[in-house]
This record gives C-alpha cells, sequence and structure tokens, in this order.
C-alpha cells in the first residue's frame, strides 16, 4: 500500500509548487496578441517585476530558461575574446562559464569548492592584478542551487570598489530572487538574472534581464548582438511582440501577473522573511537528525545558507533511497544531489536537496520534515530523534526571524 494518493508535493529547488491561483489564471482562451488587453498586461508587468529585483533599471523578458537568460546577458554585453572572471562555488558557475566559452569569451574561474563562500578578498587580488583592465565583468552565483551556498554581492561590490575596477558586477539569482533578500540597485549589481520557475512560481519558459545604465552603454558599443537574444527593442518596444521577440509567451504572462499580485500583496520582505522562517525550520530538523547518524548539511554556517534550498549529504546510496522512498510512499519528491558526487560516490547518490522556495506555507514544511522522518526509519538509516518537534519551535516563533 502507498499512502503517496492525493496532491503530491514537489519539493525540489525548482520548478516549484504553483499556487491555484496561477493555474487558474492560465486556464483560459488564447487572447489576440497584437492588442488590447496584452499590452495593458505587458506594460503592467515589466515595473512590477523591477519591484521584485529592487531595481529602476531596464527588464527584459526572454522566452527560455535559466540558461538563456545566462546567454542573453552574455550576447548582450560581450563580444569574443572578451575576459570575465568567475567565482564559483558550486555547479551553475560552471555552467554560466560554460556558455560564456560557447560565445568565445574567456572565463577565468575562481574556485570556492561546493562548501565555501566566494573570499571577496581574493577576488579583489584578481581585480588589482588585471593593471590593464581586461576582465569585462565579475559574473557569479547569488545562489547556487546544487551546493545552497548564498554569496554576499555587497563584498563583490566592495572588492571592485577597492581595486578602482570597472567590470560590471553581474549576479546569477535564479534560485534567490522572490526567496533570499536581494537589493540589485542599492547593493551595486549592474546585471542581474532569474527564471520564472522558482520564486516567481511560474511554470519553466520565461526568463528575465535587469541590467542598469553602465550594462546599457557596454550593450551600445557592442558592434553586434543577435536579434533574438538583443535586449533594446524588449526595453524599448515599438509594438508588443518586440517585448519577447516575436508572439507574446500569453499563458506564462497570464500566471506570472497572478504570481506577482500575490507576491506584491505580501511584500518582499514578509515574502523573504517568511523563506527564511520556514529555512530555519527545515535546518533545525536536519541538525537534529545529523546528530545520531551520517546526514550533513552542505552548509555548516546558518549565514551562508540559501532560504531556498537545502543540500545534505547522508551516506553513499542512502539520498537517492530516501528519494524514492518518500515520492513512492508518500508523494513527497526531493531533489537530487545534483553536483556534488565525490570519488566514492561518483553518481551522488549519497546527497539529496530539499527545495523550499515559492508557494510555501509551515504546514508544507512540516510536513516534508515528518515525511522525512518517516523515510529515516522505514529505511533504517540513522538519525537523531526529535526533528519535528525542533521545527515547530521554530515555527512557533516566527518573530524570531532574521534575513
Amino acid at each position: 500500500m502507498s499512502l503517496a494518493h492525493g496532491r503530491p508535493y514537489l519539493a525540489i529547488p525548482g520548478p516549484s509548487v504553483m499556487p491555484d491561483a496561477v493555474l487558474q489564471a492560465m486556464h483560459q482562451p488564447a487572447p489576440n496578441i497584437y492588442e488590447g488587453d496584452i499590452v495593458t498586461l505587458v506594460e503592467g508587468i515589466v515595473p512590477d517585476l523591477k519591484r521584485v529585483a529592487k531595481t529602476t533599471g531596464e527588464a527584459a523578458i526572454y522566452i527560455c530558461n535559466g540558461h538563456g537568460a545566462w546567454e542573453a546577458a552574455l550576447s548582450n554585453l560581450f563580444q569574443p575574446g572578451d575576459r570575465v572572471l568567475i567565482p564559483a562555488t558550486g555547479r551553475f558557475a560552471h555552467g554560466w562559464a560554460d556558455m560564456a566559452v560557447g560565445l568565445g569569451i574567456v572565463p577565468q574561474i575562481v574556485d570556492f569548492g561546493t562548501k565555501s563562500t566566494i573570499d571577496a578578498d581574493r577576488i579583489e587580488e584578481v581585480l588589482r592584478a588585471d593593471t590593464e583592465r581586461q576582465i569585462k565583468a565579475v559574473m557569479f552565483s547569488h545562489v547556487d542551487t546544487a551546493t545552497s551556498i548564498r554569496n554576499d554581492p555587497r563584498a563583490l561590490r566592495a572588492a571592485l570598489d577597492a581595486a578602482d575596477h570597472p567590470a560590471l558586477l553581474m549576479a546569477d539569482c535564479i534560485a534567490s530572487m522572490a526567496c533570499d533578500e536581494f537589493h540589485m540597485d542599492a547593493w551595486g549589481v549592474d546585471v542581474s538574472i532569474t527564471g520564472s520557475q522558482k520564486g516567481l512560481m511560474v511554470p519553466p519558459g520565461l526568463s528575465f534581464v535587469f541590467f542598469n545604465d553602465r550594462a546599457k552603454a557596454l550593450r551600445a558599443a557592442n558592434p553586434r548582438v543577435s536579434r533574438y537574444w538583443d535586449w533594446v527593442p524588449r526595453t524599448e518596444p515599438e509594438a508588443v511582440y518586440q517585448y519577447f521577440g516575436g508572439t507574446s509567451p500569453t499563458h506564462h504572462l497570464f500566471g506570472l501577473r497572478a504570481a506577482l499580485d500575490m507576491l506584491h500583496e505580501e511584500g518582499m520582505e514578509r515574502v523573504w522573511a517568511r523563506h527564511a522562517t520556514l529555512a530555519r525550520a527545515i535546518w533545525a530538523a536536519c541538525e537534529r537528525w545529523a546528530e545520531g547518524g551520517a546526514m550533513v548539511m552542505n552548509v555548516s554556517d546558518p549565514a551562508l545558507r540559501s532560504h531556498a534550498v537545502t543540500a545534505l549529504g547522508l551516506g553513499i546510496g542512502n539520498g537517492q533511497k530516501l528519494r524514492i522512498w518518500t515520492a513512492e510512499n508518500a508523494g513527497l519528491t526531493l531533489g537530487i544531489g545534483l553536483g556534488m558526487s565525490t570519488e566514492d560516490d561518483p553518481d551522488g547518490t549519497g546527497f539529496f536537496r530539499i527545495g523550499h522556495m515559492g508557494h510555501l506555507n509551515a504546514h508544507m514544511v512540516l510536513g516534508a520534515v515528518g515525511v522525512i522522518e518517516a523515510g529515516l526509519q522505514a529505511l533504517q538509516i540513522p538519525h537523531g530523534h526529535g526533528a519535528l518537534e525542533k521545527a515547530a519551535e521554530v515555527v512557533a516563533q516566527p518573530g524570531a526571524v532574521a534575513f
């Protein structure tokens, strides 16, 4: 007998759970894509997207996933042979670097491993050594979805300023936007990117590039940008189709409108606080499980952990066994241990991730903790006890949150 029947819970770090309001908004006939309500819809979405990113700059919308957002940002700003500096704290910085290579851009990777945040002092050293100012940008992951490490954009901005270096600061916020606190303008970020399927609670298929006047000037100096990726017509359109380089992604836009309404009704500060509280509840449970067994949180310092995803080790084979058990027996889907393989565990079977982003509340988190506890018991994986009680203690005191 399986107890998985009923509504499943997708607790992976994206796609995230879609609210009923988003699903219902998308369930309507196709509109006129040339004029009328679609124009008003898009013109209202753009400023509300910028409110999420905390920027007064520009917002370009693309019909693609996060990899497309990587390419869009790179294509607008750089030419073959340009150099970029990429501090890496997990798989996704390497992915952005690989995208750069495909465009003829030369990445300089400074790898900090899978357990440490970026050392801004080390980045400052590299920038100071670039006396000819060949580095055009510092590109980093605000949150690396694989490792659950959260990097501080303010430290990197300080490093750039201390080195008196003109490079742009570019943030991959795919896993963090609308989950972790982020202030693009106030924190000195020149370009940020995100996707629709995580904190924005919409199906995969849209991505967004936010950019300021410094990035705009660099784009203006670029002699050639592909027609599709060019952000100029997307941010200075003469007709509604130019926002998207063609046909509007109508039903994604309906869902996005509903999601933005939900975010702004709650308020971004409260959205961040909710994610922080629920993340701390999950960490409290994980720390209790770790007391009596093999479970290890990938990031030991809570101040450096993402509020959207938690990466964990459970011993070779156990991460995979737990994921299979929770999905088949309880309807809870946990994330795979992406990019966390080792020599002893080349397939990463000992790792898993808990996604806690977007449309998420206390009963969902406590339910997930209870199911994981049941899975550990059923599989006879050694673990400490009292995890659910510790998570409940955090939920019972939401005013204690700090983000």
